[in-house]
């Protein structure tokens, strides 16, 4: 299984990238796959899309239809995209640590 290194420590991603074991995240760690993703550096642009997907997960074990998403952080879907070019399922929620959405390719 591949794995991704943050904090001195390995952790195990799916073959997507998307961490195996949720409680394993960090802001180290999800620093660690933006880089994995394209992305040099977090900015508070991303923390807000990735405080807001890890919040809801928490509340609703799911992620958020990305309509609310883009409603809650104030942010068009064209400039969600632009900061994670993987889109919001893909690049967001992986860095926010949460599992696959349904439908991810």
């Amino acid at each position: 299984m591949p794995t991704i290194a943050a904090a001195g420590k390995e952790f195990e991603v799916d073959e997507d990238g998307f961490l195996q074991d949720m409680g394993a995240w960090s802001k180290e760690v999800a620093e660690a796959l933006a880089k994995s993703e394209g992305i040099n550096a977090l900015t508070e642009e991303h923390w807000k899309v990735i405080n807001f997907l890890r919040s809801y997960f928490d509340k609703y074990k799911v992620a958020p239809p990305i309509r609310m998403l883009s409603k809650e952080t104030g942010f068009q879907m064209k400039y969600i995209y632009q900061l994670f070019p993987t889109g919001p399922a893909k690049g967001a929620c992986k860095l926010a640590g949460l599992a696959k959405p349904t439908g991810c390719v």
